[in-house]
């Protein structure tokens, strides 16, 4: 497993990542209504790829997989953490 920056062309992977990690990894602790609430499956790509450049972004890749992400933004808030079901606790 590979950590490394944020990549532009990680985008559309971690939208990915991000969707299935909130209905599978999340699905025990919250309804289907709150899962589609968060995760809706569309997220602004554009949006997201500059919030990811303008943030401290971590990509975790195996075999050219993203396979986690977390960001922090400049006040050292954590915006995001999300790890493929795969992947807990690794």
């Amino acid at each position: 497993m590979e950590l490394r920056e944020y990549k532009s062309t990680d985008c559309e992977q971690m939208a990915q990542l991000f969707y299935n990690t909130v209905h599978s990894v999340n699905v025990k602790d919250y309804t289907e209504e709150q899962l589609n609430a968060w995760a809706t499956g569309s997220v602004d790509l554009q949006e997201w790829n500059h919030s990811f450049l303008n943030h401290k972004t971590v990509v975790a890749v195996e075999d050219d997989e993203v396979v986690g992400f977390g960001d922090i933004d400049q006040s050292g808030c954590l915006a995001r953490l999300y790890v493929h079901i795969n992947y807990q606790g690794m």
